[in-house]
């Protein structure tokens, strides 16, 4: 075991002198793994940073959440054409199913709208992301609030003029001051301020709470009414837990069926979309971005599997006249091998290091510059060594052979 201690000890030193005495030829050779290791762990990274924020963000939201709406999340099978004849959820329909749907821990109501301007005194915000919902969003998605609260079922109802603010909004209008309990202007009137959101960051889609005001959606139903083609509603719904997600979409389905007066033979006139749907195309996505990262990178790798071949052909052709001297010494074959394949791996495993530490910078660029956390876990860390060291292996095992074949004699008269 001594033996081979110091055989890595004369190898590692064997690297380093190639390093310092070859400095560009090592470095052009070594740039490929680097190239390599950086691309497939920056990309692994990313990925990794992506799904951590994506789970973040979806953490508060069951997956079995039901949107039901006249659109699909998905692809379906029904012409578009029929599609679009399909009528919009109403109010009435949030209000039936609210009180007649069983195994339910909340069902809200949502229109989507176009983004807005919102004001305080002279202080003006825009393309603000305003959600009219029900009060039993904050049940459904679970907000987490800084100060104040979300509207009552009783404000909700009524539509009464509150709003509740994201944490960038509140910056903008209000610096450091209070916001609970003033009044800002959105759509031309006057709203109250009652709630403070937490800071959440950059969101799924670029937008995010911070970025967003909500409202009682029966404000705007009162202002422009349920059949302005610039909203689109939605009845959001959450099962309870441990719920058959199958018999529970067909009790939505045969009440709302029920409620419309469709008759045996036509087709459902609205989609059930489930959210855990939308999370695995999420899931899909990210897997292809992996696949996609690992066959660019992997011709990166390729390279500097060429480059530290190429190098370690040279290291063997420079000390072939020292190789014949050890052999003469009584130096055994797998001596020789273990000597070179050593110095292939501890100098890929240098190249891949300094891939690292690309890795490692842009990481804390990205973090700082884009508001978006970029991790390098310890586990793609290891991933990136351990490949820089596969790749030295496989490229150095061909030289190292060579290297241990040689005939004593001949080696030595070589160098002659």
């Amino acid at each position: 075991m001594r033996l081979y201690f110091r055989l890595l000890k004369e190898s590692f030193a064997f690297a380093l002198h190639a390093l310092t005495n070859n400095k560009l030829r090592t470095l052009l050779s070594l740039l490929g793994v680097t190239i390599g290791i950086f691309s497939i762990i920056a990309v692994l990274a990313a990925v990794d940073s992506l799904d951590r924020k994506i789970t973040k963000d979806l953490s508060n939201l069951d997956k079995n959440t039901i949107y039901l709406m006249r659109f699909s999340f998905a692809p379906s099978e029904i012409p578009q054409w029929k599609r679009q004849q399909f009528p919009n959820v109403k109010y009435e329909e949030y209000v039936y199913l609210k009180n007649n749907l069983t195994q339910t821990d909340a069902v809200g109501y949502q229109l989507f709208v176009s983004q807005e301007t919102i004001k305080y005194e002279d202080k003006t915000v825009s393309e603000v992301n305003v959600v009219p919902v029900s009060g039993e969003f904050v049940q459904i998605q679970g907000l987490e609030f800084e100060k104040g609260r979300f509207y009552n079922e009783s404000e909700s109802n009524s539509g009464k003029a509150v709003v509740v603010i994201g944490d960038e909004i509140a910056k903008s209008l209000f610096g450091t001051q209070d916001p609970i309990g003033e009044n800002v202007r959105l759509y031309g009137q006057r709203f109250t301020v009652i709630g403070l959101l937490k800071k959440q960051g950059v969101g799924l889609f670029g937008n995010s709470n911070d970025t967003s005001v909500f409202l009682p959606v029966n404000f705007l139903r009162r202002m422009y009414g349920d059949n302005n083609n610039r909203m689109t509603p939605v009845v959001i719904l959450k099962p309870a837990n441990g719920v058959d997600m199958e018999a529970y979409k067909a009790e939505i389905t045969q009440k709302l069926r029920n409620f419309r007066g469709l008759k045996d033979g036509q087709i459902d006139d609205f989609f059930i979309n489930v959210f855990s749907g939308f999370t695995n195309f999420i899931d899909e996505i990210i897997g292809q971005m992996n696949v996609v990262g690992w066959i660019v990178s992997g011709f990166s790798l390729l390279v500097g599997g060429f480059g530290i071949a190429n190098i370690m052909f040279v290291s063997v052709k420079e000390r072939t006249h020292l190789i014949g001297i050890q052999k003469s010494l009584g130096a055994k074959n797998r001596f020789i091998l273990f000597q070179f394949l050593f110095e292939s791996v501890i100098l890929s495993v240098i190249g891949g290091a300094i891939g690292l530490l690309f890795v490692f910078i842009t990481s804390i660029v990205a973090t700082n510059l884009a508001d978006f956390e970029f991790v390098l876990s310890y586990g793609n860390v290891f991933l990136g060594t351990f490949l820089a060291a596969i790749i030295g292996l496989i490229a150095g095992i061909i030289p190292a052979i060579t290297a241990s074949r040689l005939d004593p004699v001949e080696a030595i008269r070589t160098g002659m």
